[in-house]
C-alpha cells in the first residue's frame, strides 16, 4: 500500500457516516439583506470597491464611450487592448483610434505576441458579467473573446459593467445565474486592484495584476 493509499484509507476509516442536516443557506440569506433598487445597489458597490482603490465613473448606455476616453487621455495611455469579438471591443476599436487611442485586439494566441502583452500592453478593456454590492466585487466570465490575461497582465485594467446586473450578495449571484449549471475555466471576483502586503508588511499595488482599477458603470439614470 502506497503512501497515499494509507492517508486515504485512515481518512475514509475516521469520516462520519452521515454528514447530518445540512445548514439552509437559502433560507439564511433570504434574511440576510432586504431586496435593493438599482440604485442602491450601485451605489453600495461603488463605496466598497472604491474603499479597496477602484475608480468608479457613472456613465450612460450611450456615453461610455466617451469617458473611457476621457479616462486614458487622462492617465496618458494611448494604447487600450480590447476584444474585437464583443460588442464593446469592437466599438472601441472602430471609435477610438481616430482620437489617438491604437486598440490593438486580443485575436491571435498569446504565445504568438507574449512579449508585446507583457511589455508594450499599458492597458486591458474587458466587460463584467455582473458585480455583488455587498462586498464591491466584479464577476468576470473570461471566455475565448476575452480571454483571463486581459484582465490580468495589463497595469491598468478598465472594466465595463451594466449596473442592473449587480446583485446583492455572491449567493444571489450564483442563484440567480445558475452557477451550478456551468462554469468558465476560470471566473474572476474583482475587489480592487492588485495589492500585496507581504513585502515587509507594506501595502503595495500592481504586485501580481493590474496596478489601476477603472470601472465604468452603466446607470439609466445618468
Amino acid at each position: 500500500m502506497s503512501a497515499r493509499d494509507r492517508i486515504l484509507a485512515k481518512l475514509k476509516a475516521t469520516a462520519p457516516e452521515s454528514a447530518g442536516d445540512l445548514p439552509d443557506v437559502g433560507g439564511w440569506y433570504a434574511d440576510h439583506r432586504t431586496q435593493e433598487s438599482t440604485a442602491d445597489k450601485a451605489k453600495r458597490f461603488r463605496h466598497f470597491i472604491e474603499l479597496a482603490h477602484a475608480e468608479v465613473y457613472s456613465v450612460s448606455r450611450g456615453g461610455w464611450l466617451q469617458k473611457l476616453y476621457e479616462v486614458l487621455s487622462a492617465k496618458q495611455i494611448d494604447k487600450l487592448l480590447v476584444a474585437p469579438g464583443t460588442v464593446h471591443g469592437a466599438r472601441a476599436q472602430s471609435d477610438l483610434p481616430p482620437l489617438g487611442i491604437a486598440c490593438p485586439g486580443y485575436d491571435t494566441p498569446i504565445e504568438n505576441w507574449k512579449p508585446a502583452m507583457f511589455n508594450d500592453t499599458p492597458a486591458g478593456f474587458t466587460a463584467a458579467r455582473g458585480a455583488i454590492a455587498e462586498t464591491g466585487t466584479l464577476i468576470l466570465w473570461p471566455n475565448a473573446d476575452e480571454p483571463r490575461l486581459m484582465s490580468l497582465v495589463p497595469p491598468v485594467h478598465i472594466v465595463l459593467l451594466d449596473a442592473a446586473n449587480i446583485y446583492n450578495t455572491f449567493h444571489e449571484a450564483m442563484q440567480t445565474e445558475g452557477w451550478q449549471d456551468g462554469l468558465p475555466t476560470n471566473s474572476l471576483l474583482i475587489s480592487g486592484p492588485s495589492k500585496t502586503a507581504d513585502i515587509q508588511q507594506t501595502l503595495a499595488y500592481g504586485a501580481h495584476g493590474p496596478k489601476e482599477l477603472v470601472v465604468l458603470m452603466i446607470e439609466e439614470n445618468v
